[in-house]
């Protein structure tokens, strides 16, 4: 039974499969440690509200909670990750674990050095001193910048940062009418909207500078991860056809569609399998493509809008 378990959901390690993870931790470590650099360098010095789990505990900062705020989201990124085990199961738990592992440490380290190093501080700036308003604009677009990027390198590397997303793939997996996207921004706005009642000052300006941090990052995300596009579609010529349908099935829990073709030139018939996915699963659907068949002839287009099962819903 743990032979079997084991077998389903890791593979046998091969020279070129094992160099490809090497190579996506590292991506996803450096996006995590990006990521960290953000929040700990412009988010909670400057109190900024964003949504996610760095938005929580900046809300638990305003509330004068004695637990330190990277204490605070190393909880609340754990207790997460346990309700994404739990109710998502492994597969998708394991995209999440490198970061929320790592995240929490690196928020620790750099911690440490602004501590050592104060002056790195946006906040501390002696030419901004008198000048709070500037310094808040400023921290709301780097830290946007930071985050975004650190977020497109962790995908790129075929992780997921995990997070407050996780609620919303629970809610999307048992509330089929539920679209991710809205679900998405509606917990973000929920926590943004907390944050400014939390805060004794109601500082509206400080709200809104959380909201365009949010809004940075999410454009820095789009431009890094290959335009604006967050769904993509892979044409796949192969003889492994059949292999290649139950794989991105059993790996990526996507289906395909086999299409019978002929080469213009060779006349010779052929299979092509086309598989719709998303940003998530870019990283994932090319790693089970090369894996399986080198000399596969594989064209990704990014897709202006994808409706059906799996995706949004066609509405009218």
């Amino acid at each position: 039974m743990v032979k079997e378990l084991f077998l389903k959901y890791f593979k046998k390690p091969t020279k070129a499969r094992v160099k490809q993870s090497i190579k996506n931790t590292l991506l996803v470590l450096l996006g995590t440690f990006i990521l960290a650099l953000g929040t700990e360098l412009f988010l909670i010095p400057a109190g900024l509200v964003t949504g996610g789990v760095s938005g929580i505990g900046v809300i638990f900062q305003y509330a004068g909670v004695e637990f330190s705020t990277e204490l605070i989201i190393t909880i609340i990124s754990w207790g997460l990750f346990i309700l994404g085990l739990i109710f998502l199961g492994i597969r998708f738990s394991m995209k999440t674990l490198c970061s929320t592992i790592s995240y929490p440490l690196f928020l620790f380290l750099v911690k440490f050095l602004v501590d050592e190093l104060p002056f790195l501080l946006i906040m501390n700036s002696p030419s901004l001193e008198g000048h709070l308003a500037v310094a808040q604009i400023l921290s709301a677009l780097f830290s946007g910048i930071l985050v975004g990027t650190g977020c497109a390198i962790t995908f790129i590397g075929g992780g997921s940062t995990g997070g407050v997303d996780i609620i919303t793939f629970i809610l999307c997996k048992y509330f089929k009418f539920i679209k991710s996207s809205v679900c998405i921004f509606t917990i973000d706005a929920l926590i943004v909207i907390v944050g400014f009642f939390v805060n004794k000052n109601h500082d509206v300006a400080l709200c809104l500078e959380g909201v365009m941090s949010a809004m940075v990052a999410s454009i820095v995300i789009d431009k890094i991860f290959q335009g604006n596009s967050k769904a993509y579609v892979a044409y796949v010529v192969t003889d492994k056809y059949e292999e290649l349908t139950k794989r991105i099935i059993e790996e990526v829990d996507r289906t395909t569609s086999i299409i019978d073709i002929e080469g213009g030139y060779s006349k010779v018939k052929k299979k092509m399998v086309v598989i719709s996915f998303s940003m998530r699963e870019y990283n994932a659907v090319r790693a089970v493509v090369a894996s399986l068949d080198k000399k596969a002839f594989m064209t990704i287009h990014a897709a202006h809008e994808i409706n059906g099962e799996g995706f949004n819903p066609l509405n009218k």
